[in-house]
């Protein structure tokens, strides 16, 4: 769907509900990004900024055992930043430079990046300030996907939209401030056991959907699950 993977100078977003994937993508590609360029890597690190406590070693794990990968070595190329407010997500991602070029860092991801915002501004009163203060957030990471070359995905919450009365009422969360800084938008939502990926927003991909589904080997196609 994405073309051969993420983009690099990118801000990429994955939105759904619980349990579509967003965090077991968010592992998968903490492992891929260390391999070879020629087999879809970048042959470089990983940032997790991890909001939501969801960042699991043993994940990293089954995914590189599967994937004929040294689980070892995967865990030691995983650098996870945990942020405790959202004040502390926006010094993790501020001081993220010396970070990014000390260790190699071609992957930064946040999951999730309005967890905090939601929790701590509460009401209409507070929207403005959220708002402002979610902007910033993302225009940080959409610079330093440009001016380190590296890829950026970001997992984001839904909320029901009650004005809708026919279709999904699910509406990805921030509003038009993430919605207006991310390069892809990218919504995940269940069939069955498998999971549906849908292409949301992209500045030159068709708007489409594609299947997968969550295994030992973190985010499969279908076929290579049987």
């Amino acid at each position: 769907m994405l073309g051969g993977g993420l983009e690099t100078k990118a801000v990429t977003e994955v939105y759904g509900e619980f349990g579509t994937g967003k965090t077991q993508l968010c592992h998968t590609l903490c492992v891929m990004v260390q391999q070879d360029t020629l087999v879809g890597g970048l042959d470089a690190k990983a940032l997790y900024i991890d909001t939501e406590n969801t960042f699991r070693p043993e994940r990293i794990v089954s995914i590189s055992d599967t994937r004929g990968i040294d689980p070892r070595k995967s865990l030691e190329n995983i650098i996870v930043a945990k942020a405790y407010n959202s004040a502390h997500q926006e010094l993790i991602i501020q001081e993220a430079g010396s970070v990014i070029e000390d260790n190699h860092v071609k992957l930064i991801l946040v999951d999730s990046a309005v967890a905090h915002y939601r929790a701590e501004f509460l009401g209409r009163a507070t929207l403005s300030e959220r708002q402002q203060r979610l902007n910033k957030f993302m225009h940080i990471l959409v610079r330093i996907a440009e001016t380190y070359d590296l890829a950026v995905l970001v997992t984001n919450q839904i909320q029901a939209s009650p004005d809708a009365y026919f279709g999904d009422a699910a509406r990805p969360t921030g509003g038009n401030v993430v919605a207006h800084t991310s390069t892809y938008r990218i919504y995940l939502k269940r069939s069955g056991k498998n999971r549906i990926a849908r292409m949301v927003d992209s500045p030159y991909h068709a708007e489409r959907e594609i299947v997968f589904t969550l295994s030992e080997r973190g985010i499969s196609d279908v076929t290579e699950s049987r």
